[in-house]
């Protein structure tokens, strides 16, 4: 529009927009927090473990009895810092029920933890088809899925979840899943993104666990190849026009992909 045709409402307007961007960015060289909406007395409070997040626990959490019980069983596991944090499942599985899903797919099962919370969310036939690669991990939480009675909505194969999404598209399930969960090896993410990208359907939801690594991702080692991937990933999943999304800093950083 050349100049001589801005309307003097449209150039205040532009003024004002200037200013407000202007004072924006001094804002958040001065008071980096203000910029991201996040009180600086909140950091520290936020951190897991602190008083604020125990509150948003003891405020928000309403955990499934069994539930509880195989994440107290996982927490006494050697490795049970690899299980989901809880906080992170009760969004899933209110987004799963949200988008009223029936058919979901979990890549890496560990001890069973998510596969149990999104199978009691999905309707009685629905279907979760959980991947992983260690039966032994799985064979904690498989006694309370039956205790659930959640049992015959999980479809468990021990594969690599490749050959598993490569199976599922090859039967014709492209385009039918509702929700694909991936928390598995971090080097094979973004061939399990475009695998499950294709069988969810639209308005479907990938969700993405791992995306901050402890944090690793603000500066990737050229040799540390998990953190490349998943570097690489985020910058490749900011960028793609065939999803909308969200980047939470839930547990280690989780990233919400909807499909369009």
């Amino acid at each position: 529009m050349p100049f001589f045709s801005v309307t003097k409402e449209m150039a205040i307007g532009t003024a004002v927009l200037g200013v407000a961007f202007a004072t924006g960015v001094l804002a958040g060289k001065k008071y980096p927090f203000l910029a991201f909406g996040i009180p600086r007395s909140s950091k520290t409070l936020l951190g897991k473990g602190g008083p604020l997040w125990q509150y948003i626990l003891d405020h928000s959490l309403r955990e499934h009895p069994v539930l509880k019980k195989l994440r107290l069983l996982t927490l006494d596991h050697p490795w049970g810092r690899m299980m989901v944090s809880c906080d992170q499942a009760q969004l899933m599985a209110n987004l799963a029920k949200l988008i009223k899903a029936k058919k979901a797919i979990e890549i890496g099962v560990f001890t069973g933890y998510n596969t149990l919370n999104m199978a009691l969310v999905l309707p009685d036939d629905g279907k979760v088809v959980a991947c992983d690669i260690n039966e032994d991990y799985v064979s904690i939480g498989k006694p309370l899925w039956k205790e659930a009675g959640v049992e015959h909505k999980i479809d468990l194969r021990i594969k690599p979840a490749i050959q598993t999404l490569d199976e599922l598209l090859a039967d014709g399930e492209a385009g039918t899943y509702d929700f694909a969960f991936i928390d598995a090896d971090k080097q094979s993410y973004n061939e399990y993104y475009e695998k499950c990208l294709r069988l969810i359907r639209k308005g479907g939801i990938i969700a993405i666990d791992n995306v901050l690594w402890h944090g690793k991702v603000l500066k990737p080692s050229k040799n540390d190849m998990e953190t490349q991937s998943l570097h690489h990933l985020n910058e490749k999943i900011f960028r793609d026009v065939r999803v909308n999304i969200s980047m939470l800093p839930m547990g280690d950083g989780v990233t919400l992909a909807f499909k369009l």
